[in-house]
């Protein structure tokens, strides 16, 4: 079956192996229209009958793969109509055993049944199928030669079946080894990136703590510097010379601990090809995009914009991008409002952005209340770069229907020294009747988010 299926190493289509095995039969079952030799006893002469006949003993093989069980019924029924008709000879006889292209064919579509069909086929051709063409054979042989027919016939066609079952066999075993061995693979593969990792960290924690210490001489030196400037000049630039060779050891120092936190997918990456972290300039352009794929969203800006970090820029960006996101996926094609106020006063940025909830008839997914699973992404994504830019977040279902997310978002203090941002004033939109957050309950300082 390997031979029949490939060839110069290449695998062979399927069809074109059963096409080329129904040519092959069929030019075989066609022999008897060539002049027998005389020493062969007499056959009828080869008529019209005798071509459809032997049409049906083999090219039924082309479509052996879709029909199995099928084809070998009629090439066999088929063989015994010819021997019957007297067209071939008999597969015992005076003549001894003639084993001719028909009853190959046959016991070919014998080989190939038991090899691509199920358990239960190849059983049924063993069982029922063989027996049944092999004492159709014994009956249909000249008398004193039925015994050798049948015996004939049933080793044909059981050693035909048990070759089909064994390269089945080997096939499947063939195929437990691919696996097994790309299972193994596999194992190795993840067992050397854990190992990498382990060993990234372990560096990362080395470089941590060199970073650490540098920023921490640093700040000392700064101190030192600053007391002794009016004393010794020339010390003080000495020390101020040595925080700039130990400042720029240690930008030195954080970027290798960068290259090793870096994955091996973005250490791929040219950096320089990277486009620019988005920044709260970029919303309009995002809102743009989504109101593209159906979501109505009615944007306001208010106040006077002020200088962020690119961090808590960023941070802006994502809640707002993924807010947006599970607003289309929760809710479909419906209507949010989207508030960015830049509040000097207060010394914070806020951002609110609520929906109106699912469209009647218009389906959307339920709103999970756990968290995600994974960090970065959804509600959880959320709080942490919230949280790392000394934010505050509150989500959670509007009472009227919908869902609302709002952010409040620290502007840099023009003094060292600052006060925590104050609670929004009665009149903040951020409040609802109730003079809490909409979304947030007012009975928890860090209520448990009933998140996407």
């Amino acid at each position: 079956m390997t031979l029949m299926d490939s060839f110069a190493g290449r695998r062979v289509p399927p069809a074109v192996t059963d096409a080329g095995l129904a040519l092959l039969f069929t030019a075989g079952a066609l022999v008897p229209l060539v002049p027998m030799p005389a020493t062969v006893p007499a056959l009828r002469t080869p008529d019209a009958l005798f071509v459809v006949l032997a049409l049906l003993s083999a090219l039924p093989l082309a479509v052996h793969r879709r029909f199995p069980l099928p084809v070998l019924l009629i090439m066999t029924v088929a063989v015994a109509a010819l021997q019957a008709r007297h067209y071939i000879p008999h597969l015992s006889g005076p003549q001894g055993t003639s084993i001719g292209p028909s009853y190959m064919g046959v016991a070919t579509a014998v080989l190939l049944t038991a090899r691509r069909g199920a358990p239960r086929t190849a059983t049924l051709v063993v069982a029922a199928v063989i027996p049944a063409a092999a004492v159709t054979e014994a009956v249909l042989a000249p008398a004193g030669h039925r015994i050798a027919t049948l015996l004939a016939e049933a080793v044909l066609l059981v050693g035909a079946w048990a070759l089909g079952r064994l390269t089945r066999a080997r096939a499947a075993i063939r195929d437990q080894a691919l696996e097994r061995a790309a299972a193994l693979e596999r194992a190795q593969e993840a067992n050397a990136r854990a190992a990498v990792m382990e060993e990234r960290t372990r560096i990362a924690r080395e470089l941590h703590d060199i970073v650490a210490h540098n920023v921490s001489l640093m700040v000392v030196q700064t101190i030192a510097a600053d007391r002794i400037q009016d004393r010794d000049g020339a010390k003080a630039h000495e020390l101020h010379g040595t925080i700039e060779e130990t400042g720029r050891a240690t930008v030195t120092e954080l970027r290798r601990l960068l290259d090793v936190l870096r994955t091996e997918d973005e250490a791929d990456a040219d950096p320089s090809k990277e486009p620019p972290q988005p920044t709260v300039e970029a919303l309009p352009a995002l809102v743009d995009a989504v109101r593209a794929a159906g979501l109505t969203v009615d944007f306001t800006t208010t106040g006077v914009p002020a200088e962020l970090p690119a961090g808590s820029h960023l941070t802006v960006y994502r809640i707002v991008q993924e807010g947006l996101t599970n607003t289309l996926k929760h809710a479909g094609h419906t209507h949010a409002e989207l508030t960015i106020a830049w509040e000097r006063r207060h010394r914070r940025l806020t951002v609110r952005l609520c929906d109106d909830g699912p469209r009647p008839g218009e389906g959307a997914v339920a709103r999970p209340t756990d968290l995600p699973d994974g960090p970065g992404h959804g509600l959880l994504g959320m709080r942490e770069r919230i949280g790392a830019v000394g934010g505050v977040l509150h989500t959670g279902p509007r009472p009227g229907g919908g869902y609302c997310v709002h952010a409040v978002v620290p502007l840099p203090a023009s003094t060292p020294a600052h006060s925590p941002t104050p609670p929004p004033a009665p009149d903040d939109p951020s409040f609802d009747l109730a003079g809490h957050y909409e979304g947030h309950s007012p009975h928890a300082s860090d209520p448990r988010p009933a998140g996407r």
